[in-house]
């Protein structure tokens, strides 16, 4: 915690006027009952004080104070999850408070892995004519449709699990399938750090990625190399054993309502 307050300024100042207003907010909104606190008496307002959600954290309540009023202070990841946690912040609530607040959620990685596609995953990946499948943060296949099973033969169309980064590194078929592979695992391994990098101390991560670094000596020469890259579209050629070579542009979006699972399209 810092020993003094300074006055806001530039850039810095509006990020932590927006965190300021966002906790007041959220403050106000909530009931003494709704946060487990017996009534005590009338209140001009309906919401909780500060010295009252100061309490239910653990904190200070001048240093709380601070906050809420865009002081220059230092705030903690361990701070924030107590203060998520006081103001019953929903897990969208949650995320926005750690992104005002430019720090890492500590407890994100413990979200589990969904393992099966809901319902509306099953939905969109079906209603997607051209080849789609849907990825968890550990790359798990979590759906796909037919024509994704048709590019993909001797895999999708498998019994088993399916995790894209097993297939890559570790399927005898993928760089035979996979035109330029070389090329291809070099990028997706540096896109899968990135990607992770918020899941680098979850359990499933960690395992897939000892899996691999034991399994695959290419997997684990590029996961040393420590290269991060965001995802990106672009063109992606297959040397398909029916069809010959066939070239897709290759689209991912993230689902509204399913953070960890993307969507994965390769259109014509």
């Amino acid at each position: 915690m810092a020993s003094d307050a300074q006055a806001p300024h530039g850039d810095d100042a509006r990020q932590r006027r927006a965190l300021g207003d966002f906790l007041r907010a959220h403050r106000e909104r909530l009931t003494p009952a709704a946060a487990g606190l017996p009534p005590l008496g009338r209140r001009r307002t309906p919401g909780l004080r500060r010295e009252e959600v100061a309490q239910l954290c653990g904190l200070s309540a001048t240093w709380y104070t601070w906050i809420e009023q865009a002081r220059d202070v230092s705030i903690s990841a361990g701070a924030l999850v107590a203060v998520a946690g006081a103001l019953r912040l929903s897990r969208a609530e949650r995320a926005y408070l750690f992104d005002l607040a430019g720090k890492r959620d500590p407890e994100r990685g413990a979200v589990p892995l969904p393992h099966h596609a809901s319902a509306q995953v099953q939905a969109a990946v079906a209603a997607v004519a051209a080849p789609a499948y849907a990825l968890d943060r550990c790359w798990d296949v979590l759906a796909w449709n037919a024509a994704a099973a048709d590019i993909f033969h001797g895999w999708l169309d498998a019994p088993g699990a399916k995790n894209l980064l097993r297939y890559i590194f570790l399927d005898a078929g993928a760089p035979t399938l996979i035109q330029d592979w070389e090329r291809r695992a070099r990028r997706v391994v540096a896109e899968f750090r990135a990607e992770c990098s918020a899941y680098l101390d979850d359990t499933p991560v960690r395992a897939l990625t000892d899996e691999l670094q034991r399994d695959s000596r290419r997997f684990a020469s590029l996961w040393s190399q420590q290269d991060v890259v965001e995802r990106e579209g672009g063109r992606r050629g297959f040397h398909h054993p029916v069809r010959g070579d066939i070239d897709f542009a290759q689209v991912t979006f993230r689902l509204s309502g399913h953070d960890d699972v993307k969507l994965v399209m390769l259109l014509p």
